[in-house]
């Protein structure tokens, strides 16, 4: 990667970040986007794998559908419904129980996988992936940006959007000093872990409709927190695939455990609701999965010691419309000093 000299450097190609940076180009203000995974999207994550068979199994294994109660978010959707990247796949969920739970709340989800709207978003932007950022210091003049492989760039302003806990090891490695205001609202901020496991059945599971059931805070289905069926869905078609998330608390026990003692005791878990025998699975680890200390705003913003914004779904609201709010409410902030 060449040295550059940018506007506004963004860590991070999620949702907050991608909103931010589609703003901020839109107001002539000349944007990179850099993450250091092999893809974009953050928890906009979409797996796929091709079978023995050759055929093509896909799995939503991060955010699995969102919902809409911001208007300038419905907006977004409603641009996504008319284009067909999206669809209304619920209005509730049946919990442990096995009984259906409407609220009349519409769950969305991404017709070809949530990753499809990362690359919706990413569209004319300058993204580049597999970037890993070691520092950030401050220099005249706004911020230096030092990568992995030694060289670095130059940015008027950051804005930072990946784990709060990441973003301040890349500033204290730069030796970035912050306002102590700033930095304790910061490391309130707390995450929990999920274990997620993939699962190829082979035929349809036994899930009621609309093929997922949402087991967040029910004793009865500890391990387990959701299970969502990938075939019904919609987004994998050709196989007959089950995402499974697991609660913190075994996320936390299990962490270092090896993947089939992991798969073992989550597919236990959710036999009643597969009810098939299993072709294939693969755990997936995440370490910074839901928000559970949150910063009351949408974002969090400072010029000192040059201008530099926080954002993401630890910020204002943990779902993935508040990642949208928190990118936008970032960017309408960093619009105002930098124009």
């Amino acid at each position: 990667m060449n040295h550059f000299t940018v506007d506004c450097l963004i860590a991070g190609a999620g949702m907050a970040g991608l909103t931010a940076a589609r703003i901020l180009q839109a107001q002539g203000l000349n944007v990179v986007v850099l993450d250091k995974g092999r893809g974009i999207g953050g928890r906009l994550a979409t797996r796929w794998s091709d079978n023995d068979a050759g055929v093509r199994a896909r799995y939503d294994h991060g955010a699995q559908f969102f919902t809409v109660r911001d208007v300038s978010f419905q907006t977004h959707v409603d641009d996504w419904l008319a284009r067909g990247l999206v669809k209304e796949w619920a209005r509730g969920f049946a919990g442990a129980s096995g009984q259906p739970h409407h609220d009349g709340h519409p769950r969305y989800c991404a017709v070809h996988g949530m990753n499809s709207l990362a690359h919706d978003l990413a569209r004319d932007l300058a993204v580049t992936t597999s970037a890993r950022v070691n520092r950030i210091s401050p220099q005249e003049q706004g911020w230096r940006v030092t990568m992995a492989m030694g060289d670095h760039h130059t940015a008027a302003s950051i804005l930072l959007t990946p784990p709060v806990e990441q973003s301040l090891a890349l500033l204290d490695a730069g030796e970035t000093i912050l306002a102590d205001d700033t930095r304790a609202a910061l490391e309130r901020i707390s995450y929990d872990p999920c274990l997620a496991l993939l699962v190829e059945l082979d035929a349809p599971s036994r899930l009621p409709e609309p093929g997922a059931v949402q087991l967040r805070g029910d004793p009865l289905a500890q391990p387990l927190v959701w299970i969502g069926d990938n075939h019904r869905k919609g987004i994998s078609p050709d196989a007959f695939t089950v995402t499974l998330h697991a609660g913190p608390e075994f996320t936390r026990e299990h962490w270092e455990a090896p993947d089939d003692v992991i798969a073992q005791r989550l597919l236990q878990a959710a036999n009643d609701w597969l009810g098939v025998p299993v072709r294939r699975w693969h755990v997936h680890r995440w370490r910074y999965s839901q928000p559970v200390v949150t910063h009351p705003d949408a974002c969090l913003f400072t010029t000192q010691p040059a201008p530099l914004a926080f954002a993401g779904d630890a910020f204002g609201s943990s779902r993935l419309e508040g990642a949208f709010l928190s990118g936008r409410a970032a960017a309408h902030l960093l619009l105002k000093v930098m124009r």
